[in-house]
């Protein structure tokens, strides 16, 4: 599967050779202040857990993996866009129900790339007939996330609390049905 162009930037499904662009990306605290608390990752974290995380519902053929997403001007890398079953790491994942999320560098925060990429990739991933609904998750305090949700047309579906190792947290569940 292959995401097409858009006026400003470019797609390709990552791989367990994306490890630096991952680290450089995952080593700002403030990328990193709704996911960890502000907690960079690790070069060993990223190689160790995340790649095999990513490789674990990576699928080619769906789409389902991360985009990296880059800058046509100079093809710098800005951030990546997940694409994903909704609970794939659950015991019942919904493969009817795509999960979309992202993460961008600060610098590339305000310009509107978070939304232009997740639309973009939202539009190939929805073409397939197979897909019933579209859903995205935050926590609740993540403003800007939230934007980019309402922007791709997801609609507020419920809150609920977060729990990973850093403990519990509001959260948002948005979804569109397409």
């Amino acid at each position: 599967m292959n995401i097409p162009r858009t006026a400003r930037l470019n797609f390709k499904l990552m791989d367990e050779n994306d490890s630096a662009l991952l680290f450089e990306l995952d080593n700002d605290p403030q990328v990193m202040e709704y996911l960890t608390r502000g907690k960079t990752t690790t070069m060993s974290t990223i190689k160790d857990v995340f790649i095999p995380r990513m490789q674990a519902y990576r699928n080619p053929q769906k789409g389902w993996g991360l985009w990296q997403v880059n800058l046509n001007d100079n093809d710098s890398f800005i951030g990546w866009i997940l694409i994903r079953p909704m609970g794939f790491f659950t015991a019942e994942p919904d493969f009817s129900d795509i999960e979309i999320g992202w993460r961008f560098k600060r610098t590339s925060w305000g310009k509107g790339y978070a939304s232009e990429a997740a639309q973009a990739v939202a539009d190939v991933i929805t073409a397939n007939v197979e897909i019933k609904a579209l859903s995205a998750t935050a926590l609740k305090d993540n403003n800007g996330s939230i934007k980019v949700m309402e922007k791709l047309g997801l609609q507020f579906i419920e809150h609920y609390t977060h729990s990973d190792e850093f403990g519990e947290l509001p959260a948002v569940l948005y979804r569109k049905f397409v």
